[in-house]
């Protein structure tokens, strides 16, 4: 359960960050080389991204990789 929580904090920065170039999913998706669902399925934290996905999508958003990785949730032990 603990990957679920990385898998959507990287969905919800994904999306902020979509946001803030006011894209579309569809335009993300397209400028990436994504297939249709995969934005959305990232987005909502339901898939484990590969590198080269997060490299695409960094791309398509003009932004580094580790910027895709910038987001803060303090684990409790």
């Amino acid at each position: 359960m603990r990957n679920q929580k990385y898998l959507q904090a990287f969905g919800q920065n994904v999306r902020r960050l979509r946001e803030e170039k006011n894209l579309s999913q569809e335009e993300l998706y397209d400028l990436a080389g994504l297939s249709k669902n995969q934005v959305g399925n990232i987005e909502r934290g339901e898939v484990n991204t590969t590198v080269s996905t997060a490299y695409a999508i960094s791309k398509a958003l003009n932004i580094s990789v580790p910027e895709l990785f910038a987001f803060d949730f303090i684990e409790k032990q």
